[in-house]
């Protein structure tokens, strides 16, 4: 884990936009929901949650709801992201990004600057850069 670079109280806002978010997750086959608070560079907070599908293929993350509903409505740039996730009926527990995700984050953030917080609770969280879940990333300058 990283130094901490997100203040308490940012941090704490933008993981009870991600609690909030996560309630509006559809999960009918595995029962684990989670939600994101993607914050961009402008401020603007966006909401992401995961949505299910019976073929799972067209599933999608939170994580990414958040990002394409952020780029969809013009943003690129961002500084943050908190994700909270856990089965319907327990407790959140610290639920890191996919694969699949952590790309698309390469796609958009410095890999060095943003910020991903993986809480329990606003009052609890673990922070880490882009580069520490995603060490030796291909992204858009593997290809300039």
């Amino acid at each position: 884990m990283s130094i901490q670079m997100i203040p308490d109280n940012k941090a704490s806002d933008l993981i009870r936009e991600a609690i909030e978010a996560r309630n509006m997750a559809y999960t009918p086959y595995s029962h684990f929901r989670v939600g994101a608070a993607l914050l961009g560079a402008s401020g603007k907070v966006y909401r992401g949650c995961n949505i299910e599908n019976a073929a799972y293929t067209p599933c999608n993350c939170a994580e990414r709801t958040a990002f394409f509903k952020a780029v969809s409505e013009g943003e690129t740039s961002f500084l943050a992201i908190a994700i909270v996730g856990g089965k319907e009926d327990g407790p959140l527990e610290f639920t890191g990004p996919c694969g699949v995700c952590r790309q698309v984050m390469m796609e958009f953030c410095d890999e060095e600057a943003f910020r991903i917080l993986l809480a329990v609770s606003p009052q609890k969280w673990r922070e880490y850069s882009l580069k520490e879940l995603l060490p030796q990333g291909f992204g858009p300058r593997n290809l300039q």
